[in-house]
């Protein structure tokens, strides 16, 4: 339940705003104008300037936020918490969770940005009721309750991010003022007020999540008790090949898959569909089922998750035969190029649909880039397959529909009978001669 009226002193919240003054504020990045008028603190935008932030000089680990804000029909913006300015990184600019303001059409206010680090953790892409919540040019409360690892947030009572990670634990929490490219935002106003924090007791103010809201976790190769209580287990435990082995072997291979720090890893070889390694595939097979895991790719990489895999297909040259969540480096490895519109790369349904961002029409493919760890989703039911990129859907199709029929009958699987439509098989990781890592992979059967 949230607390809407006046503070009550024996519950030790702390108001942020004192009087007329930013006392306790210190203003970091980009020159935008703020001051206090009427009891809110007001910031203005201005032109050819970064994205400027007004940061309380306390910093915060465990808390409860409270604010009240009023955003201009065309001006995103947000609220820091946990974030840091440090000069040995990127000579001092603002970074970490940012809770989201979108006026957008896509509506993402509530969901939690990581600011010059990582980018979207908690998209709303799947959480339309919560992108529903935020009102344009009125004024909204929104409360986030950031506790350990856990971070989730409510705007006008509706809860919109369920999100678990660990990278920062404390930091400073900040207003932010958006860049401007456009003349007409010059002058664009974002304000707040009654903002409060509480600190302490914090388990007797805590609210119930909204159990439609789906959680998110960023932990490495650990599962939180949200997702052991929804039927997820870890495919891989992050030590051992347990529960893997080569597509073609009885065993898991004896080199070229390196399991280290937590991070599975297949080997630079020469480039080529098996030629190292090979492929490795869970002893389990699934039909039903809700696949996540992040991976890594390096410069000119080509990988691929693979299920519905039929391992006895193909037992001479080459990867084993199932459908595949493609994973490439789009921009320097030549099989971008091939195949038809772009059905080769990252995210697509492998020489048969093109992945597009399909949680925001018209926006580009949501990849982290190389180098960075992306998080691939896959559920499958009913058949009912749907391919997510970074938590935002890229492919959707039925695998028993005439039009899926007639895609694989114009691509390379077309020789082999009934492709992927199987009752069950197991998950695929290839090895396609580029080092490519993976980690946290887990899984929930529908």
């Amino acid at each position: 339940m949230f607390i809407t009226g006046p503070l009550q002193a024996q519950d030790n919240w702390q108001e942020l705003i004192t009087g007329e003054s930013l006392d306790g504020w210190t203003q970091l990045g980009g020159e935008a104008e703020y001051f206090v008028e009427d009891g809110a603190i007001v910031g203005e935008a201005v032109p050819d300037t970064p994205n400027s932030f007004l940061t309380t000089n306390e910093e915060y680990g465990d808390f409860i936020l409270e604010y009240e804000v009023y955003l201009d029909t065309q001006i995103n913006s947000g609220v820091q918490i946990r974030s840091n300015s440090d000069p040995d990184y990127r000579d001092g600019r603002v970074h970490g969770y940012q809770v989201e303001l979108d006026p957008s059409e896509r509506a993402w206010s509530g969901g939690i940005y990581d600011e010059a680090r990582r980018g979207w953790l908690y998209p709303l892409a799947g959480n339309k009721k919560g992108g529903a919540a935020f009102r344009v040019g009125q004024w909204n409360t929104i409360r986030v309750e950031a506790i350990g690892s856990t971070i989730n947030t409510w705007i006008n009572g509706v809860q919109c991010s369920r999100l678990v990670d660990d990278m920062t634990s404390e930091g400073f929490i900040g207003l932010q003022v958006h860049s401007i490219h456009d003349e007409s935002l010059v002058g664009a106003q974002i304000k707040w007020k009654n903002i409060r924090i509480l600190t302490s007791n914090l388990e007797e103010h805590r609210t119930t999540p909204d159990p439609q809201v789906r959680q998110i976790s960023y932990l490495k190769n650990e599962l939180t008790e949200w997702e052991q209580k929804h039927g997820w287990r870890l495919l891989w435990d992050g030590e051992t090949p347990e529960g893997w082995r080569g597509a073609k072997l009885d065993d898991f291979p004896e080199s070229g898959w390196e399991i280290n720090d937590g991070v599975l890893t297949v080997q630079e070889t020469d480039g080529g569909e098996a030629t190292g390694p090979g492929d490795i595939v869970t002893r389990d097979q699934y039909s039903d089922f809700e696949l996540e895991l992040e991976f890594k790719i390096t410069e000119g990489a080509n990988s691929g998750i693979k299920y519905f895999v039929d391992p006895d297909l193909n037992k001479g040259a080459g990867s084993a035969i199932g459908a595949e969540f493609q994973i490439l480096d789009d921009e320097n490895h030549p099989d971008a190029k091939k195949g038809v519109e772009g059905n080769r790369t990252v995210g697509s349904l492998y020489d048969l649909i093109t992945a597009k961002n399909l949680s925001v029409p018209g926006r580009g493919k949501p990849f982290n880039g190389v180098g960075s760890w992306n998080k691939a989703r896959i559920v499958s039911e009913d058949g009912k397959v749907e391919h997510w990129l970074n938590n935002q859907k890229v492919v959707e199709y039925d695998r028993f529909s005439q039009m899926f029929a007639a895609l694989v009958a114009y691509s390379k699987y077309q020789k082999w009978e009934n492709f992927a439509r199987w009752p069950q098989g197991p998950i695929l990781l290839q090895d396609h001669g580029n080092e490519v890592s993976y980690r946290s992979i887990k899984v929930r059967e529908l």
